[in-house]
């Protein structure tokens, strides 16, 4: 399953917000340096959807807040 993902980084509290069907905003205390948004990105994503960073892959925009992200079940 792909799905569109906006990632906040420095944010005050770890959230998912479900947009829509295949969108979520993701709200990560992380600071956007050196992949740490991204790493807590996957981390709340493996929480959120139960399933194993493993199979979390950012297909696009790794460098972007927004994002393309495969969930691999």
């Amino acid at each position: 399953m792909k799905i569109l993902v906006k990632v906040k980084a420095n944010s005050k509290v770890k959230k998912v917000e479900k947009v829509s069907e295949n969108e979520f905003v993701l709200r990560v205390k992380a600071p956007a340096k050196e992949g740490k948004a991204n790493a807590a990105a996957i981390e709340l994503l493996s929480e959120y959807f139960d399933t194993p960073k493993s199979r979390i892959t950012i297909i696009k925009g790794q460098t972007s807040t927004v994002k393309i992200i495969d969930l691999s079940r």
